[in-house]
This record gives structure tokens, sequence and C-alpha cells, in this order.
């Protein structure tokens, strides 16, 4: 994999959650990176943790994601301060846990401006620095819900539905302008971010992941690999890739089972506060990091994306052990 000493990352959403892990693992590699998000206070914390992580240096961009005003002033100011951006990471995003019928056209739209139009200003703005060096990397952070829409989660699932074909369109266009700049989607399983302590909802009890999830540090070297492996997609974890495929082959069976189970599934014994806070239209303050509140039931590894890391490898030895079988059985004639 090519070093990263040298390369300038920007990442969206980089204060917490998915985002926070990404920084945290470019910085172990050296990267120097621009950090994105809205909550000055809790991006500079992150800010520092780069640099104590080995960044050589980390620079933070308070900006809204949903801006494309600030959104370009913020790449403008990391070629500044970084110099020539290498890699582009789209992860920001806000949810609403609410049925349909409980969410307000102006949340809706809130939640459609961050999480899909803030990968497309995103992207328009890496794109408008990269095609003059005809080269690059775009991350789209996306998720399983890019293929399989869940209950009480709309407009997020519409806007990862969004990204999918938005992305593949720029790739397109991309790919006849035989431009060296790649992009790469990376569909997340559930993640224990702190998105479940903070995300606006109307449920009375608390939102939790759903079926079997995983720690951010799981996302963030898919990230990191992603950014350097040239793969147009890769899946994290078994559950996302059993998604994609039952999606395929048994749509209306998801239906049927997502009715009965996703909406209990999504939601824990814990009761919410009536006054707790949400952050779909400001941030949240406090002092949250890479991790939600769910660690004891995260998995720290995924055997599915370390063998798609390592399809070569495995390819090798899936061959090597055909030609060693094929040779013995030469012996026995």
């Amino acid at each position: 994999m090519p070093e990263a000493r040298h390369e300038v990352v920007v990442v969206t959403g980089a204060s917490a959650g998915i985002g926070r892990a990404a920084v945290q693992q470019f910085a172990r590699a050296g990267a120097r990176i621009a950090l994105i998000a809205r909550d000055p206070e809790r991006l500079e914390a992150a800010r520092a943790e780069a640099e104590r992580l080995g960044s050589p240096q980390a620079i933070a961009i308070p900006a809204d994601m949903a801006d494309h005003g600030q959104v370009e002033a913020a790449a403008g100011r990391a070629e500044t301060e970084l110099g020539p951006i290498d890699i582009w990471i789209n992860n920001a995003m806000a949810t609403v846990f609410a049925p349909f019928a409980d969410i307000s056209p102006e949340d809706f739209r809130r939640v459609t401006d961050v999480t899909y139009h803030g990968f497309v200003w995103g992207t328009m703005a890496a794109l408008k620095r990269m095609r003059p060096r005809n080269r690059g990397t775009i991350v789209q952070v996306s998720s399983a819900l890019a293929y399989r829409s869940i209950p009480l989660q709309s407009p997020y699932c519409g806007a990862k539905h969004a990204i999918k074909g938005f992305t593949q369109s720029i790739r397109t266009e991309l790919e006849h302008e035989r431009c060296d700049i790649h992009i790469a989607v990376v569909d997340m399983p559930g993640v224990n971010t702190p998105q479940f302590e903070w995300c606006k909802t109307t449920l009375t009890h608390h939102p939790k992941p759903i079926g079997t999830y995983y720690q951010p540090e799981v996302a963030a070297r898919a990230i990191y690999w992603a950014a350097h492996a040239r793969r147009a997609e890769i899946c994290v974890g078994a559950p996302t890739l059993s998604t994609v495929m039952a999606e395929k082959f048994i749509p209306r069976l998801l239906d049927r089972y997502l009715a009965r189970k996703g909406v209990a599934g999504q939601q824990g014994p814990r009761a919410i506060p009536a006054d707790r806070p949400d952050n779909l239209w400001r941030p949240v303050p406090g002092p949250y990091a890479a991790h939600g509140t769910f660690d004891d039931g995260a998995s720290t590894r995924s055997l599915q994306l370390w063998a798609t890391t390592h399809r070569a490898w495995l390819l090798a030895g899936i061959g090597a052990a055909g030609v060693a079988l094929g040779l013995r059985q030469l012996r026995k004639h």
C-alpha cells in the first residue's frame, strides 16, 4: 500500500464517530489532515489528537457541509495551508429516527442537505482542485442502507441511495474523460458512534444500531484501504454484504422481515428524556469522540473486510492449494 506520509487528506464530519476514527487512522500514517465539522471545540480536540498521533500538521475548519459556500471555502483553506489535496473523504451525516409521518418537511430537507448535498458539495470542491492535476481520490462513506432501506430512517436512507446514484454518474464521466481521479464508495454496516446519542428522534426509547455492528476503527481501516486500493466499491462487514445480496434476490422477504423487526430492533430499553438535545440544526456540545455508548456489543474486527483487503493473497493461496491438490492426484496415477 502506498506510504501516506506526504498525503494531504480532507475528512468531513471529522469531530466524532467514523470521521474521528478516520482522522486517527490517517494521522498514524503521517498524513497532513484538514478536519471539517461544525463544532469548533470538538473539532479542535480532534485536531490536537491527530497531531499527537503522528500527523505533522492538522487544521480544524468549522463548516456546515450543507452550505456549498462554506465547503468551497474550507477546500480552499485546506490547499492554502496544507498543499494540494490528495484524498477527500465525504463522511458528514445527519439523521432523524422517526416514522415518516412524524418528520417535518424542514427536518427532512435538512437531513438531505447534510447527508446527500454535503457529499455533492464535497465532491464538487475536491474535483475542482484535482482535475487540473489529473490525480486524487474521493472516498464516499456510504452504507448498506444505500441498497436496502429500513423503517424509521427514510431521510437518511433516501440520501444514501442518492449518493450511490450520484457517484456512479460522476465515475462514468471521469472514465469517459480518461481522467485519473478515482472515486471509491465504502458501504458501512452499523457502527458504534455518538450519532445514537444526539440524532433527532420522535421515538420514546433510545435509538440503537440494528443487528451486528462494529467499532468505528473497523470503518476507519476500510476507508484508509479504499483511499489507496483504487477499488470502485467495497462492503464492510458480513452484514453489509449479506444485505446487498438479500436485496438483490429476496427484496420482498426483506420488506416483510423489516416490517416486523425493524422498528423494535432500532430501539433500546432506555427511555429518552424530554429535554434530550439533538444535533440536526446545531451541534450538541460535549466531549464526544469516535465511540458511542454501545461498546459492549460492538465487533472490533471483520473477517469479511480482512478477506476483501487481502483478496490477492487469498486467491494466490487458493491457486497454490489447487496446484498442490492437482500434483497430489497426478502422483496417485
